[in-house]
């Protein structure tokens, strides 16, 4: 199978402390920062290259879903970027295998825009999630 990472997502518990190092310490573009600061996004991202970007979850956006029941789960979930095509046939897979999807098909952000994403588990726990794009779109 064929993809490209599209995001990672990082639990943080200093939102503005992070921004600052991926920002001024890795000089990783910010996206959507004013956005955020403003309330009309629930996280900043930060921009590693063209097909990847790294989104800061707050603390209100984790805290109540920490799987442990214990705090902060460091990783959140990881998303593969895949074509429309390629969507589908992971989805009928996941089908296939009996692979509960969590969440989905739902309109998420990410590197390359808004696409359609699902989120299920691996079998040891990491969330995942599979986006596609509109025809036409890139991966």
């Amino acid at each position: 199978m064929q993809c490209v990472m599209d995001h990672i997502v990082l639990n943080v518990e200093d939102d503005e402390k992070m921004i600052a190092f991926y920002e001024k310490v890795l000089q990783f573009p910010t996206e959507r920062l004013d956005e955020y600061r403003s309330g009309n996004v629930p996280f900043p991202s930060v921009r590693l290259n063209a097909d990847t970007i790294i989104d800061l979850f707050p603390k209100k956006m984790w805290q109540a879903s920490s799987r442990s029941g214990e705090g902060r789960e460091n990783l959140n979930h990881f998303c593969i970027a895949l074509s429309k095509e390629t969507w589908q046939e992971l989805l009928e897979r996941l089908q296939a295998d009996a692979v509960p999807i969590e969440v989905g098909p739902v309109p998420r952000w990410g590197a390359h825009g808004t696409g359609t994403s699902v989120y299920f588990r691996d079998p040891e726990g990491n969330l995942i999630e599979a986006k596609c794009h509109e025809e036409g779109q890139q991966v």
